[in-house]
């Protein structure tokens, strides 16, 4: 009865149910049980079932038991199958005790497969590299070197490889070595599933069925539902955070990531009938995130290129620049990650706290649509503050707007009007002289650039953009043909 009630107070001090002495004299615990059609001891009893069965009995479940007096019990009962619960509460799953769930354990010869698949998905589209050929040179002893460097806890990121790309924008990447980047494929395989269930719907970057174009959509979608279908004015507020992967605190982002599993790892997961925690070893995943998100990518590093490639590049861009313990390295697949997990804190906030359900974000670039213009500029300041309080980020003063929707909106390279959307001048520039510069190429890498253009215009109002700018261009037109939508490119053979 002891441990009994201890659970029953830490679902007092996590706010799970409202503290029994307020909640008994409003009444709500004691709402009663359901028997059939029947409703019974409404006003002295309430019975709120977990959604976790017991393993040997599928008919028990874990259920509080609160009396009008403020008595409460915890039980594993029976008698769940009669739907006696007035409503389900799956957060009593989380707060029986961990014994009574089943905890995977990652397996020396699992490992080892799992490190396989991801040396698999590492390699994908980098055949090629000298690197990874050098790797698949001697794969299976490098693979079970990596397995017991990890099994043992040894294992440490080795040096990065620091350049700048210049397009579309200058921007700093560090490339890992092969053998990190299959470190970072293992971690995401395991943890990727899990953070995705914790992920908002609006959250675009880098995610399966999403992206982009996706992002434009329900960017258009909310418009379209705030507005009325365009029948009423209402505005957009876009916010853009400075330097955002350079000033993501690495020690703040493992806590976000370790609590976020913590609370998913007795969750239903994708695998019918069990538990997150028994699928994943969420001690290794805790273990592998330590070692990938508090490594310094900087320690160590190999400059390719010039210093003088980085003239121009704001400090708020480059990670020899950011505070001490800040900074995510542009160009690892956990980055991409771990930045959605950084700011679905931020996410939640805004959706479940500031109420806003008309919003949406790509990585750092966010919008709200809101009717009222008033309300968007008193949540500036929430905003604000919310960042700088729960992640240690800043709004871009120059990039924080609110536009009226009927004069077009600007996001992820489309510009939104009123029932159509066009290719952003930016954009435009770019793509004619990436076109410009195909003179000379293989009709392969032709075809291939040209339908890759072809392909992001085409979700715009381009007909006539596309064929000022391919059919003025004499090399493509002499090396092959359009169809007659324009929206598909081939080569002469």
């Amino acid at each position: 009865m002891a441990e009994n009630n201890s659970i029953g107070n830490r679902l007092c001090e996590k706010q799970l149910l409202l503290p029994f002495n307020t909640a008994c004299r409003q009444e709500e615990p004691a709402a009663g049980n359901r028997n059939g059609t029947s409703l019974n001891n409404a006003g002295s009893y309430g019975y709120y079932w977990s959604g976790s069965l017991n393993e040997s009995n599928s008919n028990n479940a874990w259920n509080l038991n609160v009396n009008i007096n403020g008595n409460h019990n915890v039980n594993n009962n029976n008698n769940r199958k009669y739907g006696h619960s007035v409503r389900p509460d799956r957060e009593i799953a989380r707060s029986v005790p961990v014994s009574s769930y089943k905890r995977y354990e990652l397996t020396k010869e699992q490992l080892l497969v799992d490190l396989f698949r991801a040396y698999k998905d590492a390699r994908r589209h980098k055949r090629r590299k000298i690197k990874q050929v050098e790797f698949e040179m001697d794969m299976e002893t490098r693979l079970v070197e990596l397995r017991d460097e990890l099994w043992d806890r040894t294992y440490r990121p080795g040096a990065s490889m620091c350049f700048i790309i210049k397009e579309p924008k200058k921007r700093e990447v560090f490339a890992a070595e092969f053998k990190d980047r299959i470190v970072h494929h293992l971690y995401y395989n395991y943890a990727s599933p899990v953070f995705e269930r914790t992920f908002i719907e609006d959250s675009y970057s880098c995610r399966k069925g999403k992206g982009t174009h996706f992002g434009v959509k329900r960017l258009v979608s909310h418009i379209r539902s705030c507005s009325d279908n365009y029948r009423r004015n209402c505005y957009v507020l876009k916010c853009d955070i400075k330097g955002y992967f350079m000033n993501i605190d690495r020690k703040r982002l493992l806590k976000i990531c370790n609590e976020s599993l913590d609370r998913m790892a007795f969750h239903e997961s994708n695998t019918r009938g069990k538990k997150w925690a028994e699928i994943v070893d969420f001690e290794f995943v805790k273990y592998l995130g330590e070692v990938i998100i508090l490594n310094d990518p900087v320690e160590n590093c190999i400059l390719k290129g010039s210093e003088t490639d980085w003239n121009g590049l704001p400090e708020s861009k480059s990670l020899f620049k950011t505070a001490k313990g800040c900074g995510l390295p542009i160009g690892n697949l956990t980055s991409q990650l771990f930045s959605n997990v950084y700011m679905n804190v931020f996410d939640r906030f805004v959706k479940r706290q500031c109420g806003q359900y008309h919003y949406g974000r790509y990585v750092d670039d966010a919008y709200i649509v809101n009717e009222s213009k008033q309300e968007l500029r008193s949540l500036i300041d929430v905003l604000r503050l919310s960042l700088k309080d729960k992640l240690g980020l800043k709004l871009h003063p120059d990039k924080t707007t609110i536009q009226k929707v009927g004069y077009g909106v600007e996001f992820l390279g489309v510009y939104v009007k009123p029932y159509r959307e066009y290719v952003r001048n930016s954009t435009k520039i770019r793509i004619r002289k990436a076109v410009n510069g195909l003179l000379g190429a293989t009709r392969e890498k032709m075809e291939h650039s040209v339908n890759s253009y072809l392909g992001i215009m085409g979700h715009c109002r381009s007909y006539n953009l596309r064929r000022k700018i391919f059919c003025s261009n004499a090399s493509i037109m002499s090396n092959g043909n359009f169809d007659t939508s324009m929206k598909k490119y081939r080569k002469l053979f």
